[in-house]
């Protein structure tokens, strides 16, 4: 591995239909954002967990994940999947994403840029994530 790679996470969450078509599609979409928008090449990904919301009920994420179109190749991806903790008032028919993957970091750079997404109408779970967010890197 590179010394100018590092451990990061990263989120993301989409609002779904629960039909295989719009969990895949959306999902997909999803993961497509976040390997594009944070340059994620699949050898660099140690795990993708989902959650999900308990009206999610005909497809498992993951399963989606391996049949649409990520952009990647996830065959080798450590994929997980749970059910979200039920809490009154949550927002319904929601996917959440925790990617943990290594990223290349800019030699001499202080910070990277990370790109949380979150498409679909859950970009009301965490609004003050639609900016950009810079991550220092860890010393070595």
């Amino acid at each position: 591995m590179s010394q100018n790679k590092r451990l990061a996470a990263f989120r993301g969450a989409v609002c779904v239909e629960n039909t295989a078509e719009s969990i895949t599609e959306n999902v997909c979409l999803m993961c497509r954002e976040l390997f594009s928008r944070n340059k994620i090449k699949a050898e660099d990904i140690v795990s993708l967990q989902f959650t999900i919301t308990d009206d999610i009920t005909v497809l498992n994420p993951a399963t989606a994940l391996r049949r649409g179109n990520p952009g990647l190749d996830v065959t080798q991806v450590p994929l997980f999947c749970a059910q979200e903790a039920k809490i009154d008032g949550m927002m319904p028919k929601v996917v959440r994403a925790l990617l943990t993957t290594y990223v290349e970091v800019p030699a001499g750079a202080e910070s990277f840029e990370r790109h949380n997404v979150y498409l679909n109408g859950a970009e009301k779970l965490r609004p003050d994530w639609g900016a950009k967010i810079k991550v220092a890197p860890q010393n070595e």
